[in-house]
């Protein structure tokens, strides 16, 4: 599939206002492309017993420019989330938001480690939300502090 010249993109870099846009903030046409397709399913991760569901979203990025581009991509630092966690037998909804960069200063001063990764592949972030498979790299230090239980 060739794509018109008018069409393509100025360069490979991601603005961080495209990436936190969802699809209702965005101009919504009548018909949506293949590549701008989100499946609900990837947004979505499970805990051990499949009795929950989270779905994060993303608020603010930071603007620091990625080091080893080359090697790992096109990446931005994530500062703020909205985790939602959906109890699957009572259909209760819980939501919460997270300054991640506090989260990890504070794991850092009481138990003197940290293991948050906020690097996230721009290309993990449909619409707004994270991909499942990248969950845990975000709430890991949340967790060791008692923040979210998942």
């Amino acid at each position: 599939m060739e794509i018109a010249a008018e069409q393509r993109p100025e360069s490979s870099e991601f603005s961080s206002a495209a990436l936190l846009e969802t699809v209702s903030d965005a101009e919504v046409n009548s018909r949506i492309s293949f590549e701008e397709f989100t499946d609900e399913r990837i947004l979505i991760s499970h805990d051990a017993f499949g009795n929950k569901q989270m779905k994060i979203k993303v608020l603010e990025v930071s603007d620091e420019i990625p080091p080893v581009k080359w090697k790992f991509g096109d990446r931005v630092k994530v500062t703020k989330i909205l985790v939602t966690i959906k109890h699957l037998a009572t259909q209760e909804v819980e939501e919460g938001e997270f300054d991640i960069e506090s989260i990890e200063r504070e794991l850092q001063e009481k138990r003197h480690y940290t293991s948050t990764n906020r690097w996230i592949p721009a290309t993990d972030i449909k619409n707004g939300y994270v991909v499942g498979s990248k969950h845990t790299r975000l709430i890991s230090d949340a967790s060791a502090l008692d923040y979210i239980v998942f």
